[in-house]
C-alpha cells in the first residue's frame, strides 16, 4: 500500500497521481471532533487539492464512509 503524507513542495505531484474513481483511505485531524479520523475516500471531478482564503491547505474529498464530501485541512495522510 502506498502512502502520501501532506508535504507542501510535492503537492503538484500527489495531484497527478490520483486519477478519477481511486479509492484510498485518508487519516487527518478533525477539528470538529477533537481526534484524528480515518475515512474510506474516493477521487472523482468534484475532488480537489486547494489554499483556503486565509492560506490553510485543503483536500476535498468523497467520504464513502458518510456519503458526502469532506474536506481535510492541515495535514493528512492518504494511503492507497
Amino acid at each position: 500500500m502506498r502512502e502520501y503524507s501532506y508535504i507542501l513542495p510535492h503537492i503538484t505531484e500527489r495531484r497527478n497521481n490520483m486519477e478519477n474513481n481511486t479509492q484510498f483511505k485518508i487519516t487527518y485531524y478533525s477539528n470538529k471532533d477533537k481526534k484524528h479520523i480515518t475515512r474510506q475516500g474516493k477521487w472523482d471531478e468534484k475532488c480537489r487539492y486547494w489554499t483556503s482564503k486565509v492560506g490553510d491547505k485543503l483536500m476535498t474529498y468523497f467520504d464513502m464512509d458518510k456519503d458526502g464530501y469532506r474536506t481535510a485541512k492541515g495535514s493528512w495522510k492518504v494511503r492507497l
